[in-house]
């Protein structure tokens, strides 16, 4: 094996989500230390994820050298096992009270040692790190052990691995086994690397209950080519999928006296719901994320169901109602609903209580009046990026007004937009009240975020879900949940009291509008007991710490809205379950060991949500608002979103004070009012750099145009077809097949000569690619997923593949099916480009702008003159000449062809 280059840094990090863990094993190849050995292995058993990690390395230097393991795991899932072996010798990771290990990382701090281990990072991630010295010639080996329970999202539960090898492994192995009882009703995978060429290290195998997907790269399959070193194994691995359901809805499985019942009803019809939307629009909300809220709240007006009704709340220093009642969302109402969203703008400051009280008292008068439906449910959404800083600005007197208004009767649903916000009050007041809180983080997918949080609780099915058991048989955790919505699962988990039953009952009880639903059903002990037993892939006792994980996040949950006499009685049983079943969960730490002469305490603890808010907040304060300019001379007062004066006085002092933020993008100027994203333009706007420095000019348009559409033509004798639109107003319905289950619109602007926006949509999967200038987004069973351009992607689920190449090619094929073809086009006419293949599979029925000429097409030439001919298609004559076009089928900058040209 060829040495990597010497000076290169190099890491690997592997990620799941849901199971979302991420590990990157980092390593400077210049000081010797080589990973030789890489292994993930992940069983799922019944939704329950047991994740083992191991990394092996070897300093092949002279003198002793520094390694270092670091992996990325979800904020839901907990550390259970961490070990290092140097030289046949295992250090262990001890897990202790918080308390008793904070001695130790007392001391390291006061060494100057970074005792911290863990800290939160991204979304849903936190970061695990250690580094320890190796003598020369010896070798390491880091192995780290995480649970999770997977959550039910929108109809589907998701594994994510993430890959960032920046080096050659010689053994690179994932191995993903998953077992479900109740049988695997669908799984596909998707890849940010994978290419053609690689997909052949992967192997999936899937059955009626169990799946293995295995990667396994050889190092010339990691190579980006034989002449260089460099891997391609660089991005996100993802598994998606679901289970099969009774018509009972739920499944009871059983082990070595443990428990877990799942239910997720199929077939009811969704409850009508009544909701108010409490925007913030308050002097902070400017800028990109008013814009983002108003697109996201026009989009989530549109879903709304004609049986439901609605209202809409601003506010900043005082509330304003868009109606004084609330009303059904009928077309009209709708309609007029997204034009006042549309016009709300952001300014003055925050007032949050008397925002949320105007939205109870709108729930209350309607019930009073009787203008609610008896059949129907009240949902509260409020969505603020700020702390209250108007009327009333006390949390805990703002969460008690909320709290005794509601009074038991509505669900709150609380959306923490950003960084400035408390989430922790945001939390317990939708806990308080039967809701719950999301964080919605500053992105380009904001609007997608919120969109998906909406489809969350858009469709409620079951209101007051009750779990019953024999008395005395079985000790559960949380069995009641006031709303059931469609896409989700409830999960009880529980253990058999004194001697197991030979069948365990029960009953699901839940309320629909007209009548009380009860669901019944059984499990048979000794069949599960051994169903669970034999098979090798399954993590043996994992049912056990399941109900324990289960128990411990359900008594933190309960912690956060509990009185302080209750509070102390969960913290304790959660505490002894923590240190029970070796979890470093908010109540426990692990203290980490390592060789004699080396610092000592190093202590993990896992981050709670005030501490990754203050982390993030520390990132996102080096967004800059110039308040003075004038009288500073050479220098530049600048005003940090944390409210902190820095005076800079030239280009490099900028520069510094930005590079100290991994996260901070240069170069880009955020829309918003006053708010600067990049220090080159706050340099700049201070005359620190002079006149900016202009991007290479563009080089001038080729006299040879791109046509709107590039057609091949099955069966002719002419070469391609390039249609050219000069009529177009209203969105165009391109293709149309229903036998294929394929549609495709767009958008055509006519001044830019562009389609603005193209959009797929597949009846078989149920999916649809929406694609703009900006990104590509994939809505399924109505979660949506956002990609760049040029970000390479390699999709595939049952009946349709999905990739795209870092030259901005998306490509949608399926067996037996016409390929279509996404392209962000930047020559000549830029914008969303579409391209055809496999034409020879549409079916007679094909229509729409582009799809009659896949009808029957007739070519008359012209006596006259060479280059011309007359096209007929469905009794209608078009003109054609032949020109030289721009073929966009490759990429910019386009090669010349000879077309057929026609205009419509």
């Amino acid at each position: 094996m060829k040495t990597p280059a010497p000076a290169r840094a190099c890491g690997i990090r592997l990620a799941l989500l849901s199971l979302l863990a991420v590990l990157q094993t980092t390593c400077a190849q210049k000081d010797g230390i080589d990973i030789y050995s890489l292994t993930v292995d992940s069983k799922v058993s019944s939704r329950f994820a047991h994740t083992v990690i191991t990394s092996r390395v070897v300093n092949k230097a002279d003198a002793a050298q520094e390694a270092t393991f670091q992996i990325e795991l979800p904020k839901k899932a907990f550390i259970t096992n961490y070990s290092m072996i140097i030289d046949g010798v295992t250090y262990p990771g001890n897990i202790k009270q918080k308390e008793a290990a904070q001695e130790q990382y007392s001391a390291a701090v006061a060494r100057g040692e970074s005792a911290g281990l863990v800290k939160a990072t991204g979304r849903k991630m936190e970061q695990f790190q250690v580094s320890v010295s190796v003598a020369p010639s010896a070798k390491v080996t880091f192995q780290l052990v995480y649970e999770e329970l997977l959550k039910r999202q929108l109809g589907m539960y998701e594994l994510l691995l993430k890959v960032r090898p920046q080096q050659l492994v010689k053994h690179l192995q994932m191995d993903i086994h998953i077992f479900e009882p109740q049988g695997i009703r669908f799984l596909e995978t998707e890849s940010t690397f994978m290419t053609n060429e690689l997909e052949e290290a992967l192997t999936t195998s899937v059955n009626q209950t169990k799946a293995h997907i295995q990667f396994k790269p050889t190092l010339s399959q990691q190579q980006k080519s034989p002449e260089q070193q460099d891997t391609v194994v660089d991005g996100n691995f993802i598994v998606r999928y679901d289970v099969n359901r009774t018509l009972s809805g739920g499944s009871i499985q059983i082990e070595n006296g443990y428990f877990v019942h799942y239910f997720a009803p199929e077939g009811l019809s969704t409850i009508p719901k009544n909701v108010i939307f409490v925007i913030d629009k308050s002097g902070s909300m400017s800028g990109k994320k008013m814009q983002q809220t108003r697109e996201a709240l026009i989009k989530i007006l549109e879903d709304l169901k004609p049986t439901d009704q609605f209202n809409l709340i601003s506010f900043s220093g005082q509330a304003t109602q868009w109606k004084p009642l609330l009303v059904p969302a009928s077309a009209e109402n709708v309609k007029e609903a997204k034009s006042y969203t549309a016009s709300i703008q952001a300014s003055g400051s925050t007032n949050i209580n008397d925002a949320m009280l105007m939205a109870v008292e709108l729930l209350k008068k309607a019930t009073r009046e009787e203008l609610l439906s008896s059949e129907s449910v009240s949902l509260i959404i409020l969505l603020t990026d700020g702390d209250p800083t108007a009327g009333e600005t006390n949390p805990t007197e703002i969460q008690k007004n909320v709290k005794n208004a509601i009074d038991g009767q509505y669900s709150l649903f609380c959306l923490g937009f950003g960084f400035d916000v408390s989430f922790a009050f945001l939390e317990k007041m939708a806990l308080e009240n039967g809701g719950l809180a999301r964080r919605i983080y500053e992105d380009s997918d904001s609007a997608l975020q919120l969109q998906d949080f909406f489809q969350e609780v858009a469709n409620p099915l079951l209101t007051a879900v009750s779990f019953e058991y024999p008395s005395n048989a079985v000790e559960v955790t949380q069995d009641n949940f006031r709303l059931f919505f469609k896409g989700s699962e409830m999960v009880v988990a529980g253990k058999l009291q004194g001697q197991s039953p030979d069948v365990l009952f029960a009953k699901v009880r839940g309320q629909l509008p007209r009548q009380n639903l009860t669901f019944q059903m059984e499990s048979k002990v000794a069949e599960q007991e051994e169903e669970f037993r034999s098979p090798k892939y399954i993590f043996h006792g994992f049912m056990e710490r399941l109900w324990a994980y289960l128990t411990i996040q359900q008594l933190l949950e309960k912690m956060v809205s509990a009185s302080d006499a209750e509070k102390q009685a969960l913290e304790t049983q959660a505490l002894g379950l923590s240190l029970n079943y070796s979890f470093v969960t908010p109540l426990t730490s692990m203290v980490v060991t390592k060789p004699e002469g080396q610092e000592q305490s190093q202590v993990a603890e896992k981050p709670v949500e005030d501490e990754n808010e203050n982390e993030h907040r520390r990132f996102y304060s080096r967004k800059g608002l110039i308040t003075s300019k004038a009288g500073l001379g050479d220098s530049c007062l600048i005003q940090d979103l944390g409210h902190q004066s820095h005076t800079v006085t030239n280009s490099s002092e900028i520069k510094a004070w930005d590079t100290e933020d991994p996260y901070y993008q240069v170069g880009k100027e955020d829309k918003g009012e006053g708010e600067i994203d990049s220090t080159l333009a706050l340099a700049t706007d201070c005359g620190l750099l002079g006149s900016p420095q202009t991007s290479p000019t563009t080089p001038p348009a080729a006299p040879i145009q791109a046509p709107a559409v590039i057609l091949p033509l099955p069966g002719q004798s002419v070469d391609q077809l390039c249609v050219d639109i000069k009529h177009s107003q209203e969105p165009m319905n391109l293709l149309s097949d229903p036998e294929q289950g394929l549609e495709v619109t767009g958008q055509y602007e006519m001044k830019k000569a562009q389609f603005s926006w193209i959009k797929v949509t597949f009846k078989q999967p149920q999916l649809q690619v929406y694609a703009s200038p900006e990104h590509v987004v994939v809505t399924r069973n109505q979660r949506n997923s956002e990609y760049k351009w040029k970000e390479t992607l390699f999709s595939v689920m049952p009946g349709l593949k999905m990739t795209m190449d870092k030259e901005g090619l998306l490509l949608l094929s399926s067996p037996d099916k016409v390929t279509i073809g996404l392209l962000s086009w930047n020559g000549p006419r830029q914008g969303i480009r579409l391209l055809l293949q496999d034409t020879n599979r549409f079916s007679s029925h094909v229509n729409g702008t582009l799809g009659q000429f896949y009808q029957d097409v007739l070519w008359e030439p012209s006596a006259a003159d060479d280059s011309k001919r007359t096209l007929r298609v469905q009794g209608q004559d078009h003109p054609a000449t032949r020109e030289l076009k721009l073929d966009y089928q490759q990429g910019y900058p386009g090669t010349e062809i000879p077309c057929w040209c026609v205009e419509l």
